[in-house]
C-alpha cells in the first residue's frame, strides 16, 4: 500500500496486478452539517430551489461537498446552466461539486461533474464516489458500480454507511521533471 497526502486527507492506494489502482476514499459524510449543507435533517433526497425549478438532489461529502442530480441522459443534461447555480447555492456555504448522474443499470452509471471553482471536468474521482453513494442510499445502485465519465471509466464499491468507499481505475504518468535549486 502507498499513502498519499491530499487536501482532503491521506489516501491509501493499492496497485493491482492488472495495473489498476484501488483507492480507499474513506467513509462518506452524510449528516448535513458535516457536508456542509443546510437541511433540517439527513435524507436520501433533498428539494433544492434553483430559480423557478425544484431540483431533487442527494448530498454527501468525501472530503469535499457533492450534490448529485439524477438525469434522464447526461448527454443533454443542463450542466452549464445548473452547475454554477447549484455550486453557488446558499444552502452549500462552502460551495459544492455538482454531479449529473444517468443510471444505465443498477451496476452502471454515466456521470458528468461540474467542479466548484473549476467548471465541468473530464473526470472526478470523488464525484464518481459521491454519485454511487447517493445512488446506493436512494436504492437504485448495487454495491459495485461502473462509472463512465467523459475522461474514462472507474469502478466504485460501497457497501453501507460507516464503511469506506473504494475507487478503482487506471493511472498514467502525466509529468516528470527536475528543478535546479
Amino acid at each position: 500500500a502507498l499513502e498519499v497526502a491530499t487536501r482532503a486527507g491521506r489516501l491509501r492506494l493499492f496497485l493491482q496486478a492488472d495495473g489498476q489502482v484501488r483507492v480507499d476514499m474513506g467513509a462518506p459524510l452524510l449528516e448535513p452539517p458535516m457536508i456542509p449543507f443546510v437541511a433540517a435533517e439527513k435524507a436520501a433526497e433533498y428539494a433544492l430551489e434553483v430559480g423557478e425549478e425544484i431540483l431533487r438532489i442527494g448530498a454527501v461529502s468525501l472530503g469535499n461537498p457533492h450534490a448529485v442530480i439524477t438525469v434522464p441522459a447526461v448527454a443533454n443534461a443542463a450542466v452549464a446552466r445548473l452547475g454554477p447555480a447549484v455550486e453557488a447555492h446558499p444552502r452549500f456555504p462552502q460551495g459544492v461539486n455538482v454531479g449529473f448522474m444517468e443510471v444505465l443499470s443498477p451496476a452502471h452509471i454515466r456521470l458528468r461533474v461540474y467542479e466548484r471553482g473549476v467548471g465541468e471536468t473530464l473526470a472526478c474521482g470523488s464525484g464518481a464516489c459521491a454519485a454511487v453513494v447517493v445512488g446506493r442510499i436512494q436504492g437504485v445502485l448495487e454495491p459495485s458500480v461502473k462509472v463512465s465519465l467523459p475522461g474514462g471509466v472507474l469502478v466504485v464499491d460501497w457497501d453501507q454507511e460507516d464503511s469506506p468507499v473504494w475507487m478503482t481505475g487506471p493511472t498514467a504518468s502525466v509529468f516528470e521533471g527536475s528543478i535546479a535549486l
